[in-house]
């Protein structure tokens, strides 16, 4: 059997993390991709040579030239400008829309049956962006928002409660950004609803926390975060290559569902081999709903700006 091949568009943070951890699960051959002559190709250089210590042997090639990414399974979007302190999401909006229209018609050049996951921002404009320079079934775009939010919710539970946070289970909707919509209902650990463990005012302190989590990072070291970004990214791929029917929150294209109307904003979803296989549609209260709808009304502001830049 062929080995699956995975491009990586761009060669940045993210980017070569992405690679880097594909290549670490084995998930296949792995191209980098970037404009910047020699930082594709020494990045992939490292990784390749890090195979022999760490147990792999899938090849890692680095380039500028799109025609080596032809007949990608997978690429994943990484390519624009990372957030500095003081930047919203919604300050990349015009100059990430170029950068990804150019990458997307290039992915439509080369790797016209692939499935996109977009990591940039702001991630759910982006998305849809793509979805519109694609022209690609719906199924098959994907934003990486919800496993980052989820995990940093996660995160943030499991120090607070002293518990490991493979047993914290969170469910988010929304946009991915200040407006994000964290459940506490539908979180658990080891099966236990949050609700059942924590206070009122610490859960709204954790979801509070959630939201900022990227400014956070960014605050702290000047730049957006990527390790846990290019996890999650390949959290999303590992389970369309593998067929792994994973429950995951991520950015997917909903229209009855929740009545959203036809854009892509975060929800929990089902990935297989045929990307988003259901969005899962859960019971919402009156605030729940409320919440949700504001963000999706920020996601569709945006997205009616992106229209007018492609």
């Amino acid at each position: 059997m062929a080995r699956k091949k995975i491009t990586v568009a761009g060669a940045g943070n993210v980017g070569a993390t992405a690679a880097f951890i594909a290549a670490e699960n084995k998930l296949g051959d792995i191209v980098l991709v970037d404009i910047v002559k020699g930082l594709a190709e020494g990045k992939a250089l490292d990784m390749a040579q890090a195979g022999p210590i760490l147990g792999y042997d899938c090849k890692i090639t680095g380039t500028t030239d799109w025609s080596l990414t032809a007949g990608s399974d997978i690429v994943i979007i990484t390519s624009g400008l990372p957030r500095k302190p003081g930047m919203s999401r919604d300050d990349l909006l015009a100059k990430n829309t170029e950068i990804v229209k150019n990458v997307t018609q290039q992915i439509v050049k080369y790797s016209p049956d692939s499935f996109i996951i977009v990591v940039c921002n702001p991630l759910d404009a982006m998305v849809n962006a793509v979805a519109m320079v694609s022209g690609f079934e719906k199924n098959k775009v994907i934003g990486m928002a919800g496993a980052l939010d989820t995990a940093r919710f996660a995160y943030f539970i499991a120090e607070k409660l002293s518990v490991s946070a493979a047993d914290v289970k969170c469910v988010l909707l929304g946009g991915h950004g200040d407006d994000m919509v964290p459940l506490p209902r539908f979180t658990t650990v080891s099966g236990v609803p949050l609700t059942e463990l924590l206070d009122e005012k610490t859960i709204e302190d954790i979801v509070h926390r959630t939201r900022m989590g990227g400014i956070e990072v960014v605050n702290l070291m000047g730049t957006s975060a990527y390790y846990a970004p290019a996890a999650g990214a390949v959290k999303m791929a590992q389970a369309i290559l593998l067929d792994k029917k994973t429950h995951l929150s991520c950015c997917a294209y909903c229209d009855k569902e929740y009545n959203v109307g036809g854009y892509f904003v975060g929800v929990p979803v089902m990935l297989s081999a045929g990307g988003v296989e259901k969005i899962i549609e859960l019971d919402l209260d009156e605030k729940e709903k409320k919440d949700f709808a504001a963000s999706v009304q920020h996601v569709k502001e945006l997205v009616d700006k992106v229209r007018k830049m492609i």
